[in-house]
């Protein structure tokens, strides 16, 4: 059985230890990835850190690219060599949700037994599905989209989360129409994603929303029109000031309580709140509904931005190369798989965009 390199969480809060792990062949509809990059997400933090339950030993990382170096059986459309982004998204493309448009929420993903492995044969979870903070990865073939040769690894493992969970919170969860107005919290990896989605989809004005006068300023870079300091007294007034009235819509990409017991305050009549930032399981957000009622405002969950894998990324991926979207510039740093828990110390000051690991 193959053998490979991978950061293994055998404790949470613990630092991930790096060990020699065997990988099973794929199966029928499964391929083989060999990996040149993955981002770390602060979901892979949440979840080391315990966040949100889980077994262990396991190996996190799910925002990776790579080439396919081996076929299961009955794989359609993928070929060895083809560069694909490997994401988290598993699907069986026939339940309800599947048929509806909505693979992000299979009902039957079937994730089946992990193909790791330690040598003396304990089972090691395959976190997210993925499993890539690894030199390779096993995974079924919904999970993976073929992509250009000429795109560099890191803008590639970056359309595997951040950036379709940005842009998708903003076009397919919010629906914004040309000419409303948005508010986005959070000008890290996401928020710099939904800043540029909100662009693109004909947002009239956008308002970042941060701790850091440093990341606003980032936030104007990638599209945002002003910005709001969210350690300021009231600072959805500010935003307000700014708009002109409520916002239309509200994207919240962080998973800070603070953040969405604030959110409501940013809307306007008929305006709708998107959660994409996830908290700690158990931790709990206050609301009035009296006020959601009688502002006809909502309130929509937006796991992976609601993306049609085959879809969407290509669409993106296009934006990208005619200079309208950006990724390269979302990179932070780069390190090697040994660095690993240096780069996550580093993503978890707040200061980060995305760092990359690159095998």
């Amino acid at each position: 059985m193959p053998q490979i390199k991978a950061a293994v969480c055998t404790g949470f809060n613990d630092p991930l230890a790096i060990e020699t792990l065997d990988l099973r062949a794929p199966l029928a509809g499964e391929i083989e990835v060999t990996l040149d990059a993955v981002a770390i997400c602060h979901s892979d933090i949440h979840f080391a850190e315990g966040g949100w339950g889980g077994d262990l030993p396991a190996v996190y990382g799910h925002e990776a690219a790579g080439r396919i170096t081996a076929l299961g059986d009955g794989v359609a459309g993928l070929a060895l060599g083809n560069r694909v982004v490997v994401t988290l998204i598993r699907a069986c493309g026939t339940c309800a949700n599947c048929a509806g448009g909505r693979p992000t929420i299979c009902d039957t993903p079937n994730p089946g037994p992990s193909p790791l492995s330690r040598a003396d044969g304990t089972s090691v979870v395959q976190a997210m599905n993925c499993g890539a903070f690894a030199e390779r990865v096993v995974v079924d073939q919904s999970q993976v989209v073929p992509l250009p040769e000429d795109m560099p690894a890191e803008a590639v493992a970056l359309l595997a989360c951040g950036v379709i969970t940005g842009i998708g919170a903003v076009v397919n969860a919010a629906k914004l129409r040309a000419g409303e107005d948005v508010v986005v919290i959070g000008a890290g990896g996401v928020g710099l994603t939904a800043i540029p989605g909100a662009r693109i989809a004909g947002a009239r004005r956008i308002v970042a929303v941060d701790m850091s006068d440093e990341k606003l300023a980032i936030a104007k870079e990638f599209g945002a029109t002003d910005g709001v300091l969210a350690s300021a007294k009231s600072p959805w007034r500010q935003a307000h000031k700014a708009l002109g009235r409520g916002a239309d819509a509200v994207i919240v990409t962080v998973g800070a309580i603070p953040a969405y017991n604030d959110a409501p305050r940013y809307l306007g009549w008929g305006g709708r709140m998107i959660m994409v930032g996830m908290p700690h399981s158990g931790a709990m957000a206050e609301y009035e509904p009296v006020m959601l009622a009688y502002m006809s405002q909502g309130m929509t969950g937006s796991k992976m931005g609601d993306v049609v894998l085959r879809r969407d990324i290509p669409w993106m991926t296009d934006l990208y190369r005619q200079g309208r979207l950006k990724l390269d510039e979302l990179v932070s740093g780069r390190w090697s798989l040994d660095q690993i828990n240096d780069a996550i110390a580093d993503t978890k000051t707040g200061g980060a965009k995305r760092n990359v690991i690159l095998f």
